[in-house]
């Protein structure tokens, strides 16, 4: 997992150890945080240069969580939270409220017509799709379009954003110092009394959104059938826009479900950073968050990916440009080969230095790019090492898999060299410093460590892992982990006439 370091904080960690210790114990004494009696923890940074604060609010549940038949649903549901609250977005909420009740209600009626199947009524289903269709547009009526986005940008935020991955859903946006207790009012009421309004309407929002990045993206349906190829079991293998038929039957209830289950306070943590008094910030977040009941935690997955036991591949047809993709099993961001994984990436691909780089598109010119991630699509379970490159005008996806191949190999077999080693340690150690010279990405990263390590110090542990790694741990590393057995090649191919590849 890689994440960024302030420079003006940081900007020691790339020297010694000591150096390193020594602005983790500079940096605790900038940070708060505190958990309220509910469970919901924050981390607070302060940084007084400018009149701002970023907040960033991490909830531990992305489309890993989604339940069967319900892809997608972690996606829908950062969009109900920009919908308001029964006091903004709407023009009378008890009238909005029925009509939306409505609507369900005509939906469970047409759902039990369908569940007949082979004697289900066409007319009736034709009936109630009119019927919904009117009520939709009465609930609809009564909407207060985008106001809690006009209060937010109106007070002077910006960046109001979200955005859903594999393993969390994270909302994010930033005030002046002046309106930092309007943040806490907005952000605990969507959390508090989320109102799912528009909800059909935003269900064919979603829905273009897969239409646009997926169905019409070359790239999007090879990383698509990749995911679905590599994991037979693990939810992994569901991208988070889900899948075209279990949006199109999303019903509100189900949105509802899953927020009670997933948005619980001890499955969130903010992050606050910028020009921000921790004490006002405490008091606040106990006048505003106190207010969202404590509840269970939600349930862990349970399902394990099965050992794969021999190559897999998958094929696309599309007349665009072609794509290869190669994923390679491999351990959790908990593995104690984690930093190693990262630095054998960067071995491969570290911009114009990495082997592939080097050898694939400049010198070869097999490939109009080609580069890795170390974890793909996410690394709080086992997932893959990926290997992908665009080959260009005149070579195939075979000539840039067997060019792969061959350099892959090679690195099994020779040691990378010292110089190579410190050049990539170096790389990694001013990413994590360039990225967080925002109050945003501080805000963030102490979110993401915390969530997913439980302590935000493995900021400055990490860059010590980093450190560890040697020439010896690569090699092996590479021997382990790049094996045919546990692979998965995905690539497309430009279909001649009649079908035939």
């Amino acid at each position: 997992m890689r994440v960024i370091l302030s420079v003006a904080l940081f900007s020691t960690l790339i020297a010694s150890e000591p150096a390193g210790a020594q602005s983790l114990q500079q940096f605790e004494k900038k940070v708060t945080e505190f958990t309220l009696a509910n469970g919901l923890h924050f981390l607070i940074i302060e940084r007084h240069e400018a009149p701002v604060v970023s907040f960033h609010t991490y909830v531990s549940v992305g489309s890993v969580d989604d339940p069967t038949g319900e892809t997608g649903m972690a996606h829908m549901f950062e969009h109900m939270a920009f919908k308001g609250t029964p006091t903004i977005g709407t023009r009378n909420w008890p009238a909005e409220k029925a009509a939306m009740d409505a609507v369900d209600g005509i939906y469970a009626r047409m759902d039990q017509e369908r569940n007949k199947g082979l004697r289900a009524d066409p007319k009736k289903i034709e009936a109630f799709e009119k019927e919904v269709n009117e009520a939709i547009a009465k609930a609809e009526s009564y909407v207060e379009p985008n106001e809690y986005d006009r209060i937010v940008e109106s007070n002077g935020g910006v960046g109001l954003n979200a955005s859903t991955a594999e393993d969390s859903t994270n909302y994010f946006y930033s005030f002046p110092s002046n309106r930092i207790e309007l943040w806490f009012l907005l952000e605990s009421g969507r959390f508090l009394h989320p109102v799912f309004r528009e909800f059909y309407k935003e269900r064919d929002v979603v829905r273009e959104e897969r239409r646009m990045r997926v169905e019409s993206s070359p790239q999007g349906k090879l990383v698509e059938m990749l995911l679905a190829t590599s994991f037979a079991a693990h939810p992994y293998r569901n991208m988070p826009g889900g899948w075209a038929s279990d949006i199109d039957n999303f019903r509100r209830t189900e949105a509802e479900k899953f927020y009670k289950i997933f948005y619980t306070p001890n499955n969130i943590t903010i992050g606050i950073a910028g020009d921000v008094n921790p004490a006002e910030a405490r008091r606040l977040a106990e006048k505003y968050f106190s207010r969202l009941p404590r509840a269970p935690l939600p349930p862990l997955i349970h399902t394990e990916e099965p050992v794969q036991e021999g190559e897999k591949r998958v094929a696309i047809a599309s007349a665009a440009q072609p794509f290869l993709a190669i994923a390679y099993k491999r351990p959790d961001q908990y593995s104690p080969d984690d930093a190693t994984i990262d630095v054998l990436s960067d071995v491969f691909s570290t911009g114009r230095t990495g082997i592939i780089y080097k050898e694939m598109v400049r010198d070869s010119k097999i490939a109009l790019g080609a580069a890795t991630q170390p974890t793909f699509p996410s690394g709080r379970y086992p997932s893959l090492f990926l290997f992908f490159a665009a080959p260009s005008s005149g070579h195939t996806v075979e000539e840039n898999e067997k060019a792969l191949d061959a350099i892959i190999e090679r690195v099994k077999k020779e040691p990378v060299d010292d110089e190579t080693l410190r050049r990539i340690k170096t790389k990694l150690r001013a990413e994590l410093i360039r990225k967080l010279d925002s109050n945003s990405g501080l805000a963030e990263a102490l979110c993401d460590y915390y969530a997913n390590y439980g302590d935000w110090r493995k900021l400055f542990t990490e860059l010590d892992d980093y450190n560890k790694v040697t020439a010896e741990d690569v090699q092996r590393v590479a021997k382990m982990l790049l094996v045919p057995s546990t692979r998965t090649v995905a690539y497309t191919y430009a279909p001649r006439e009649g079908g035939a590849k």
